[in-house]
């Protein structure tokens, strides 16, 4: 390798080039962003305020289902499965609705419900119900908690669609970017406000002010409501759409050698019989019925109903894939790549499920355990400063190559945290592990759509999102138990493991980073195949 003063000079040299590459598409951005149609704006500032209820109650949920409505630990984290996959399952079930009804009225809808829904969980704080599993109080939390998944489920596919809509196809990129980070922003913002407001009416709504949050939470969504349909009327909407008309017909001529994209319907569609899908379906309900109410009335082996859903499952995927013969599912590379993935994405789940208990109980009597939301969202903000600065520095570096990096940076700083409680550490846990965030994160779908067939890249960008489906509520179904029993609440007198559990995590999270580089040749080899 040559170490030349003339090779350092200008190895020197180009990364100074790519940073300032990078700087000045960051400025670009905003740039656009700034002189976007009014209409975008519409989704992009109820977006903001969205990205810090919906992460604000997140963070603060656990201790609400710990300490105001009297849950387990473990069961506060099968709530968080419940939230958290169950808006994953929302949007696919209602991930199309925008496409009949319209963004305007899809995201006027869907955040009127979810604001429903946080007035229902705040009630549930706010009259006096008697609380624990199975409770009046319960279930008036969990009703509330239903139509925010719900409402979630058409919010975010429809909020995504609005970006479509109002951007042109040499500015839709930097609109997708410019609302990922404007949610991210927006979860920062909620580490100031639910403190300061938990700590004010701590007297108002024992036994810890937390219900008051939930109310704040719900009025800014009642503004957020308002400004969609102050914003986005039809007026602006259609001033918008015939602006991307015309901005896209112009790019279309210019741009005459560009081959038309396949869009499939010419392909001729194969009918397929699902009559047992449809059974095991129903079965699965069935046992997901049979397992809330052995949950509730503390009766049954749960735990051979978990075993059920989980045979069921896997027996009617077997039996989708088995019937479609092109379908995703049989690219045994593309398999691999994403479900590898999934315990390095355990430390995302981690985010909420367990850093918030953490810096809450481990660091308790200190500024970091008293501020523990604003703690709990430093990754937020550092995701939305380093994101397109590591993209453009890393814009032509090999994808997979980042893949395997970008993990090992996010996963092995998991292990500072294994020699117990330390500030200093924590924070050069979550500044390092949003480097690598940042590293992999962004290349994940690139990888997607580089190894899909041609004219199944939709298709596959889809069932990619699956795994963090299933990594929500495999994290979630252990957390609580890691949470009960490594770091307890202070008065139960049981001694803090925090160390032990912080190195087990680190152990499942490397698996994926060691996975994928042991991988990398067959890998590689089946993408320069395709590349062919």
């Amino acid at each position: 390798m040559d170490h030349s003063p003339t090779s350092e000079k200008s190895s020197g040299k180009q990364l100074s080039t790519v940073l300032q590459e990078s700087l000045k598409e960051l400025k670009s951005t905003l740039i656009a962003f700034a002189r976007a149609p009014k209409a975008l704006w519409g989704v992009n500032i109820p977006y903001v305020i969205e990205g810090l209820v919906y992460f604000g109650i997140l963070t603060i949920l656990g201790k609400y289902c710990s300490e105001n409505v009297a849950l387990s630990d473990l069961h506060a984290g099968w709530v968080y499965g419940a939230v958290t996959g169950g808006i994953t399952f929302a949007m696919l079930l209602f991930g199309g609705v925008s496409d009949r009804i319209g963004v305007r009225q899809s995201l006027a809808l869907a955040l009127f419900i979810m604001m429903m829904g946080r007035i229902l969980v705040s009630l549930s704080g706010t009259i006096p119900l008697e609380n624990g599993m199975g409770s009046p109080m319960f279930f008036v939390m969990i009703s509330g908690l239903f139509f925010m998944v719900a409402a979630y489920g058409l919010y975010q596919p429809a909020a995504y669609a609005g970006v479509k809509k109002y951007t042109n196809p040499q500015t839709a990129a930097i609109g997708y970017a410019v609302v990922y980070g404007l949610m991210n922003l927006g979860a920062f913002f909620s580490g100031f406000i639910s403190p300061a407001t938990r700590y004010h009416f701590e007297t108002v709504f024992p036994p810890n002010g937390l219900t008051a949050v939930f109310w704040v939470y719900s009025i800014l969504t009642l503004s957020a409501v308002l400004i969609t349909l102050f914003i986005l009327n039809k007026k602006t909407d259609q001033i918008a759409v015939e602006r991307i008309q015309r901005e896209t017909e112009i790019m279309q001529k210019n741009d005459q050698k560009k081959p038309p994209i396949d869009s499939g319907k010419s392909k001729e569609k194969i009918k397929i019989n699902n009559q047992l899908l449809i059974i095991l379906g129903i079965l699965i309900l069935v046992l997901a019925a049979m397992l809330v109410w052995q949950l509730m009335n503390g009766r049954g082996n749960h735990q051979y109903t978990i075993a059920g859903i989980i045979l069921l499952a896997i027996a009617a995927l077997w039996d989708f894939v088995k019937k479609r013969p092109d379908h995703p599912f049989r690219d045994v590379r593309f398999v691999f790549f994403i479900f590898i993935l999934i315990p390095v994405q355990t430390l995302f789940a981690h985010n909420w499920l367990t850093i918030p208990y953490y810096l809450d109980r481990a660091f308790a009597g200190t500024i970091v355990g008293d501020y523990f939301e604003f703690f709990s969202n430093l990754n937020p903000i550092l995701i939305f400063i380093l994101a397109p600065v590591i993209a453009g520095l890393t814009s032509r570096a090999n994808v997979y190559r980042m893949m395997i990096y970008g993990t090992f940076v996010m996963a092995l700083p998991t292990f500072l945290l294994a020699s117990g409680p330390n500030t200093w550490l924590f924070l050069l846990y979550i500044l390092l592990m949003t480097i690598g965030e940042a590293m992999w994160q962004p290349r994940f779908l690139q990888w997607v759509a580089e190894i899909a067939p041609e004219g199944k890249t939709g298709a596959y960008m889809g069932i990619g999102q699956f795994p963090w489906f299933l990594t929500k509520m495999i994290t979630a179904s252990y957390s609580g138990y890691f949470i009960a029993n490594y770091v307890p609440q202070p008065e139960s007198g049981l001694p803090m493991r925090t160390g032990e559990m912080w190195l087990l995590y680190g152990v499942i999270a490397m698996a994926s980073p060691i996975a994928l580089l042991l991988a990398r040749n067959w890998m590689l080899k089946g993408m320069r195949k395709k590349a062919q």
